[in-house]
């Protein structure tokens, strides 16, 4: 009997340690119920083991636990959250619909670090926004902008009022990788920076990478705003839409196929310019996109994206000068499940980016670009509860197009003339891996191996000792040097090849479920560099590869932060060093429009920026916002080649002409009731910095002047305060017609903040005077929204 019992007891421990040791997954697709959109970044909780997971960016979870029964959390922002048992015995796939709360008390802010689990992942300097918060900002002229609300989070700033792109932990705007939907766009703006190019009806989520960038991106140095668009409704039509002083927009979506496939078309323009004749002004300056998406769900393992781009910017001056510049882009996308721990995307993406100029008075047109062509292959392991792996491929082949000269008449003395093309191939591999170490330890690691080949081209300028840039030492000046050869080669022949590894990493230690420490470090190669002589991006601006006389920019960045939750408020503090090689910068005097050869006017230097950020957030309640600031440093240095040459600003450090020592940013909400809700930020920073004259000379009979070391003087301070209040008649109304009233200030106490500063010779006295600029003044304005 004893021998008997004795048995037993032991199969019962066999079997009870089997049962343990055996691990099961669950997986499936996280979506809106009303409208069957996927949802990106919901938390899946499980409390029991203190272990979770979130939704990718299609939508997709899965996580492996030990068998047993599990009461399983899927939460999100602006949600009611669900709860489910489950009883794990055997792979389960379990879908769920989330409907989003009466009561949107929490629909803000900066989705990270909502949830505990946040403070113990490894992935920080990343911030993201909802969209309903960005639609509450005020903004000037009253248009929601996804960009300018960046710039209210720290470490993000751009090169003034009214400038265009934006700048992140002191990096140059050509350094931010902007995505939609997985495509590049070369500029993130309209009308030289007053609205961005994103149509915030169209977007379902957006994420700003400011270091610890993972291994799956590549090809810019300072940063990576990833944005996708919406599906579209798969279970009814319906219409979202504003009308505005100057744009209105309009979104109309739907099911194609109930429940299996949708579309999305959304269309906006701007019309000032349609009231300037009121005025004797025969100027115009418009805008017009279009944002577009097929989704189709075939079966529960695959599912196919279309979506496109369209934008363009207008403006003309009296019949004299015409400009007309924009992105567009087309992707096809395929999402394919292997099983629940295998998740797939494949894409092929066409963009570009035009600009065209036309000068009536001198009789010619001027069109240039870059194309790029790419495909990439995206693989995710979710291997178990503690550890996920990516794995994945990227090809693009590039074509830069400096620009086409074509007289308009008969008469222009313009010769038609084509610039010389030039094209790029640029490959990468990479690995990345999220683990759980410990409790306390999570660690996210990756390599990213990139490469870069120049291909063949026309007109190949050979020079003396490989030398574009002459140095005069007599005059103490640069010049352009001569070819002594030029030669053509075949595309499908490498010029230059360029291969680099890039490691990323980063590490979270959590002392408990509230607080945490992280560091990380990261290194990216950028091969594409936005040759520019202006503080901020404009479309005379040129892009130009890496090649023989342009080696790519190499960026280092370590960061580290201490994270902490508080109740319904949240601190972040995190510091930083970069340091860029091969930044380039332009010689004085250089001229980068029409030139064919812009290698004559280029020096390569180095760039570096360290500073402190610390951002703190109310999360909950009827009063919800946050406090950034940023204290920062943003140089460049230009050495010469040899002891004997200068460099730029004889090679002594200088400020990055968007660096600014101090930025606070204070926003806030407040729900006054389901009516009336109200916004408002307040802006300090230190004045961009400027290169004033300081004497002259005079030289037969003319007036030269001199001037300081290179931005060694700054702008007056920025400051300035906005405010919104948004009305809806009827909140309860779910149905039918649905309107809301947004109305706002910007810069309410008519701040006249300087944009530049100019001197000039006053002809009535004679004397030198200063000039400022000043863009905006007190600007209020008015948004009827709609939805049905």
């Amino acid at each position: 009997m004893i021998q008997r019992l004795f048995i037993v007891v032991v199969l019962l421990n066999f079997a009870f340690a089997k049962a343990q040791s055996e691990k099961f997954t669950l997986s499936g697709t996280i979506s809106e119920k009303i409208n069957g959109e996927t949802m990106i970044g919901v938390n899946v909780l499980i409390p029991e083991l203190s272990s979770g997971t979130s939704s990718n960016e299609y939508g997709f979870y899965s996580i492996t636990l030990p068998a047993g029964t599990y009461q399983v959390v899927y939460s999100f922002i602006g949600y009611t959250s669900i709860q489910r048992e489950v009883v794990l015995n055997n792979d389960t796939q379990l879908n769920i619909e989330l409907v989003e709360a009466d009561e949107q008390l929490d629909a803000i802010v900066i989705k990270a670090d909502v949830e505990k689990l946040s403070t113990k992942s490894p992935q920080m300097s990343t911030n993201a926004l909802s969209i309903e918060t960005i639609k509450k900002m005020p903004v000037v002229l009253g248009e929601t902008d996804i960009v300018k609300s960046l710039l209210l989070l720290p470490g993000v700033t751009n090169a003034g009022e009214g400038a265009s792109g934006f700048n992140v932990r002191g990096g140059a705007a050509d350094q931010n990788l902007v995505l939609l939907d997985e495509a590049t766009l070369y500029g993130s703006d309209h009308l030289f920076g007053f609205f961005s190019v994103f149509n915030p009806d169209a977007i379902k989520d957006l994420k700003l990478y400011k270091g610890g960038i993972p291994a799956r991106y590549g090809g810019r140095v300072s940063s990576v705003l990833d944005i996708y668009q919406r599906d579209g409704n798969k279970n009814k039509l319906s219409a979202t839409g504003g009308i505005g002083l100057v744009a209105s927009r309009l979104l109309l979506e739907g099911p194609i196929q109930k429940e299996k496939s949708s579309f999305l078309i959304g269309g906006r323009s701007s019309y000032a310019h349609l009231f300037l004749p009121l005025f004797d002004v025969d100027s115009k300056a418009y805008f017009y996109d279009l944002n577009a998406k097929l989704s189709f769900t075939l079966d529960d393992s695959n599912r196919l994206y279309m979506s496109s781009y369209f934008g363009r910017d207008v403006f003309n001056i009296n019949e004299l000068f015409s400009n007309t510049f924009g992105n567009s882009f087309v992707n096809l996308r395929w999402n394919h499940v292997f099983n629940n721990k295998w998740f797939a995307n494949t894409s092929v993406i066409y963009s570009d980016y035009n600009y065209g100029l036309e000068l009536d008075f001198v009789e010619f047109e001027f069109n240039s670009g870059i194309t790029n062509l790419n495909a990439k292959y995206d693989l995710t392991h979710y291997l178990n509860d503690k550890t996920k792996l990516r794995y994945g491929l990227n090809t693009i082949y590039y074509e830069f197009d400096p620009g086409r000269i074509v007289p308009t008449t008969d008469s222009s003395p313009i010769n038609e003339r084509q610039l010389t093309k030039k094209y790029a191939w640029e490959n990468a591999v990479y690995v990345d891996g999220e683990f759980e170490l410990t409790d306390k330890i999570n660690i996210n690691a990756g390599l990213r191996l990139s490469s870069f080949n120049r291909l063949g081209q026309e007109n190949i300028n050979i020079y003396q000792d490989d030398q574009p840039l002459i140095f005069d030492e007599n005059l103490q000046i640069y010049e352009s040097a001569v070819p002594i050869e030029t030669t053509s080669a075949s595309r499908g022949t490498t010029l230059e090849t360029f291969v680099n590894l890039e490691p990323r990493f980063s590490i979270a230690y959590s002392l408990d479920d509230d607080t945490s420490f992280k560091a990380s470090y990261q290194r990216i190669n950028q091969y594409i560099h936005l040759i520019s002589n202006t503080n901020a991006p404009t479309p005379f601006d040129l892009y130009a590869p890496s090649g023989t006389f342009i080696k790519p920019q190499v960026g280092d960045q370590v960061a580290a932060g201490f994270f902490k939750n508080i109740g319904d408020y949240s601190l972040e503090t995190e510091a930083f060093y970069k340091t860029v090689d091969n930044r380039l910068d332009y010689i004085d005097g250089a001229d980068l429009i029409a030139n064919d050869a812009v290698e004559q006017i280029l020096l390569s230097g180095e760039a570096r920026a360290y500073g402190l950020e610390v951002l703190f957030r109310k999360n909950k309640g009827k009063l919800q916002g946050w406090i950034a600031y940023t204290l920062s440093r943003s140089e460049q240095r230009t050495p010469g080649r040899t002891p004997a040459e200068t460099g730029i600003n004889n090679g002594d450090w200088y400020s990055a002409a968007w660096d600014k020592t101090h930025d606070l940013t204070i926003t806030g909400s407040y729900e006054l009731n389901k009516k009336w809700s109200f916004g408002t930020n307040f802006t300090l920073q230190t004045g961009q910095p400027v290169t004033y004259p300081n004497g002259q000379y005079e030289f037969d009979g003319l007036f030269i002047p001199t001037y300081e070391s290179r931005n060694s003087s700054r702008l007056p301070v920025i400051h300035r305060l906005d405010l919104s209040a948004t009305y809806i008649p009827k909140p309860d109304k779910t149905k039918g017609w649905q309107a809301s009233w947004v109305f706002s200030i910007y810069n309410a106490y008519n701040r006249r903040n300087a944009a530049s500063i100019s001197f000039a010779q006053n002809e009535d006295t004679g004397r030198n005077e200063a000039t400022r600029l000043s863009i905006f003044g007190i600007v209020p304005a008015v948004t009827y929204n709609f939805k049905f």
